[in-house]
């Protein structure tokens, strides 16, 4: 891509997002938020059947970046101010997470260091997430007397519950890795040494795998929050005909049948 602040490439089938502004920690810009919104959207491709997404350096990513806030704060006041972080999250929300989180194949999250503010948010869009013993976590937002954004007022009590969503938010301290694992905010924790590697690994794996049933699944578990059991059930039921059409399930069964492993293509 033209602005290297986001780097994406393909190797296999899986796309790598790499948030690429190390020395300010991969600190959110909107030029950033335009470029990693493009590379999101590259990833509908159907040569993408995962998709990798961490940061270069020693950080995942730090947020927005305060300073800029500041500079606009002095210059345009608190109206404009007000207009720029609007202008900021629907960017992020609407270019960013909600295309993750609609893409119909398994988003992995190589969390190397701090995850913090926006960035804490970007990491749950993802899957699943992959974290270094270094690995550092912070909502951060009541640092600034913020609320939260990136989605993470949804997706964090969904995956940890509101009461431990709340802790994380009041308390503004950043919590480890091991505490993450704990919490069950991450799914793997492995060295700093090997993250890179157990991550792409992770994501070629499900690449691999039956990505049009991982999609539709994601696709069930989203919508199961505002549906009723009768509803899911009926949308479980309408998938699940649907995925019997595909050349993967019907390899997938003569595979068991025969006691072999099967090949998935996603198709």
């Amino acid at each position: 891509m033209a602005d290297e602040s986001v780097k994406f490439q393909v190797s296999g089938a899986v796309g790598t997002i790499t948030l690429n502004r190390p020395e300010s920690r991969n600190a959110l810009t909107p030029e950033m938020i335009g470029e990693l919104g493009k590379a999101v959207k590259a990833c509908a491709s159907p040569n993408v059947r995962a998709v990798l997404l961490t940061g270069a350096g020693g950080a995942f990513c730090a947020g927005a970046n305060v300073r800029d806030l500041v500079a606009t704060l002095d210059e345009k006041g608190p109206e404009g101010i007000a207009q720029a972080i609007r202008e900021l999250a629907d960017a992020l929300h609407n270019q960013v997470v909600l295309p993750l989180r609609r893409l119909p194949k398994p988003v992995v999250a190589g969390i190397n260091g701090a995850a913090a503010g926006a960035g804490f948010s970007l990491t749950l869009a993802a899957d699943l997430r992959v974290a270094s013993h270094n690995s550092r976590f912070l909502m951060a937002y009541a640092n600034i007397g913020a609320p939260a954004d990136g989605g993470s007022t949804w997706l964090l009590p969904r995956l940890l519950g509101a009461g431990r969503a709340m802790e994380l938010y009041l308390a503004s301290q950043p919590i480890g890795a091991p505490r993450a694992l704990e919490l069950g905010l991450v799914t793997q924790v492995c060295s700093d040494e090997e993250l890179d590697r157990h991550a792409l690994e992770t994501a070629t794996r499900l690449a691999e795998g039956p990505t049009i049933a991982y999609g539709r699944v994601k696709e069930l578990y989203e919508r199961s929050w505002e549906s009723t059991l009768e509803e899911q059930l009926d949308a479980e039921t309408e998938a699940f005909a649907r995925t019997a059409m595909t050349r993967d399930f019907q390899e997938g069964i003569r595979a068991f049948a025969g006691r072999r492993q099967p090949w998935f293509q996603g198709v």
